[in-house]
């Protein structure tokens, strides 16, 4: 039998399609979806600081990490002293101490929220530094993983990811690590920032 003959059969035997389930909402509980993202940040080892006014946020930084000599941003509210832009290799990178991102949408159902390249200046951004300052307004926080996907448009940027808390493994002899991989904290800034 010829390749177009066997085409041919499967094409006249495919059967018709059905139509695609209805997703249903899938909240559960009573709580609000702002109070479980803040309760799963914090569950997840991060921190949760309400600002709703944008010229505290440099004494905010200040305040949680006095000792912090490099602090990089691709935020022109952020007192950064870390040029993003000249920035040719992620490996100069190595030494920040604070990076301070915008984050798109909270998920309350994990404390994840969605960042993308656009948002980070640097996708190694968030990873490479010691601690992550995340901002997020209220208004972007979604019940669940569901809510988010229907808002990302995953072909507007070439890079987007979720982050839950800092990084930590629990891979060795079953004892948490904090900071094991990437950013030992991460602290997201709830406000209109």
């Amino acid at each position: 039998m010829s390749k177009t003959k066997i085409l041919a059969a499967i094409q006249k035997n495919k059967p018709s399609g059905a139509p695609l389930p209805t997703i249903p909402s899938f909240t559960i509980g009573a709580a609000t979806p702002n109070d479980l993202f803040v309760a799963m940040v914090e569950v997840g080892g991060g921190q949760i600081i309400r600002d709703t006014d944008p010229q505290n946020l440099n004494t905010t930084i200040k305040k949680l990490f006095p000792e912090a000599k490099r602090i990089a941003s691709p935020l022109p509210a952020v007192e950064s002293n870390v040029d993003l832009d000249q920035i040719l290799s992620p490996d100069e990178l190595e030494s920040v101490d604070i990076a301070v991102i915008r984050g798109q949408i909270g998920v309350a159902e994990n404390g994840a929220v969605w960042v993308t390249e656009e948002d980070c200046g640097h996708r190694v951004l968030p990873f490479i530094t010691q601690h992550l300052i995340i901002l997020l307004k209220p208004s972007g926080i979604v019940h669940n993983m569901h809510e988010a996907y229907e808002r990302i448009q995953v072909d507007a940027t070439g890079f987007g990811l979720f982050i839950a808390g800092p990084s930590k493994t629990a891979d060795i002899e079953q004892s948490l690590v904090i900071g094991a991989q990437g950013a030992r904290s991460l602290t997201v800034v709830l406000g209109e920032v």
